[in-house]
């Protein structure tokens, strides 16, 4: 067995610098200013949640890894064989060549952001944050043809020859690896990030200026950090807003990129690719590509919208998002369960009735945002209420999609999300590993805390207006159900 004791000096070296960190840029940088976020706004348990979710994040990556690889896998239900993963060395976990490589990507996502053609959209204003009241940052929405220009360039490796599949296949090779590489690029982009948020005119972000280091770096101070690039990457928007890039590009690309990865390395491995493989990179790649395409609307969300930009999202973005969800691929290359066509057929048609009910709800919320009136929703019921901050009356959809349960949408991204994991078998049958079911899982946990979060934050908009809602519209995931 690998000896343990240079993770144990490793884990213990990054909690210490977990803690000195943000005290030390706090005590240099703050000023004696005093904080603004309310009690209230604190998340996940507070400091001490915030100092054990940075620490435990990257450490679930890499148990993930090392519980379903090439030469273990937990089969079933069998917890009790992790007991047997062998501890890995540091230089399985640390590498140049997978930070150059994750480096790279990440000037080639900024290029792709920067020369690509997009459209010049405004985000919401920001006076609701606290800025100025009719004020609204301005992005180059191109995400979509960043996607398809990556995933063009990936897809003439893997068809090239066996070089170029040789060069994705390595992306298996060295997966520890580029998961610690995007770990150390996250941390660094957080302490920049909390560093920078002391800086004079910064808009801060309402949950995340408690005044406690620890949490503030954790959860991100700044609302929309932007930087200033070269006059020659001036693009159309001449500063980069380093939230809405990391969002959708570097990770979710990533994503993808990963998984074109593993398809070639079960080609190189079997001469073939298997059904499972196939429809877990069509369906994933679809979903990406979605998000991708719907770029404007994320500009509406909470993480854009309310969330800093700290350590949270910098690592969900850059290292969580493509390690952990990505895992089936990964999975499919060593232990394809060999699923029939039928069995193949039945769990597509679950993914794209998932993707149904996800693209059908939040298109028709989106072209109610934009036009109450059109010809799509002109019909629909809705119930007014007053935004208690604004003073405004704004209306809740009540009727189609959005009468049926208050958070349809979550409820086809989770079925997306399971059907992605049936591909690789059915633990409960024996057939399968239950760690391929772990971002099913975690993503129910994600989306009930989201659906809570966003009911606090509607019940102290909207007050009395809003229980009025939740009488109408009773249910949040299932109609009928819950």
């Amino acid at each position: 067995m690998a000896d343990s004791k240079p993770l144990v000096y490793a884990g213990a070296a990054t909690a210490a610098l977990a803690l000195a960190v943000p005290y030390a840029i706090k005590g240099l940088r703050n000023g004696g200013r005093k904080p603004t976020t309310h009690a209230s706004d604190i998340e996940f348990g507070g400091p001490p949640g915030a100092f054990a979710t940075m620490l435990a994040l990257p450490g679930v990556i890499f148990f993930l890894y090392y519980a379903c690889g090439k030469d273990f896998v937990m089969k079933g239900l069998d917890f009790r064989s992790l007991l047997n993963i062998k501890p890995p060395g540091l230089g399985e976990l640390v590498s140049l060549r997978a930070l150059g490589i994750c480096t790279g990507w990440l000037g080639f996502q900024v290029l792709l952001e920067r020369v690509l053609p997009g459209r010049v959209v405004e985000g919401v204003d920001l006076g609701a944050a606290g800025g100025k009241p009719g004020e609204k940052l301005k992005y180059c929405v191109n995400g979509h043809k960043a996607f398809w220009t990556s995933v063009a360039g990936l897809g003439a490796l893997f068809v090239s020859g066996p070089t170029g599949r040789r060069c994705l296949a390595s992306l298996y090779d060295d997966y520890a690896a580029l998961a610690g590489a995007s770990t150390v690029i996250s941390v660094g982009l957080s302490t920049w990030l909390y560093s920078s948020s002391f800086g004079q005119g910064k808009l801060l972000a309402r949950g995340g200026d408690t005044g406690n280091p620890v949490y503030d770096f954790f959860i991100g101070r700044e609302l929309n950090p932007r930087i200033t690039l070269p006059t020659f990457l001036a693009g159309a928007v001449p500063e980069l807003d380093l939230k809405e890039f990391c969002e959708l590009r570097p990770g979710l690309i990533g994503w993808m990129a990963l998984n074109l990865g593993m398809a070639a390395k079960q080609f190189e491995l079997t001469g073939s690719l298997s059904g499972s493989m196939v429809l877990v990179n069509l369906m994933q790649g679809i979903y990406v590509w979605d998000a991708c395409f719907q770029e404007q609307c994320i500009l509406s969300t909470m993480d854009i919208t309310t969330d800093g930009f700290g350590y949270m999202l910098a690592f969900g973005d850059l290292a969580w998002v493509p390690f952990t969800y990505g895992l089936q691929a990964r999975y499919l290359v060593d232990h394809d369960p060999g699923l029939s066509d039928l069995c193949l057929a039945g769990v597509a048609a679950l993914g794209f009735g998932g993707y149904y009910v996800f693209r059908s709800s939040n298109s028709q919320k989106d072209a109610f945002r934009r036009d109450p009136k059109g010809a799509s929703v002109k019909h629909l019921e809705t119930l007014q209420v007053q935004n208690l901050q604004t003073g405004r009356a704004s209306n809740l959809l009540v009727s189609g999609w959005w009468g049926l349960a208050r958070k349809i949408n979550y409820t086809g991204d989770w079925t997306m999300a399971f059907s992605w994991s049936m591909f690789c078998g059915c633990p409960f049958l024996g057939d399968g590993s239950m760690i391929t079911y772990f971002y099913p899982i975690y993503f129910a946990v994600l989306l009930i805390h989201r659906a809570g979060r966003d009911d606090h934050f509607c019940s102290q908009k909207y007050g009395d207006g809003w229980k009025e809602y939740k009488k109408r519209v009773p249910k949040v995931f299932f109609p009928y159900l819950i």
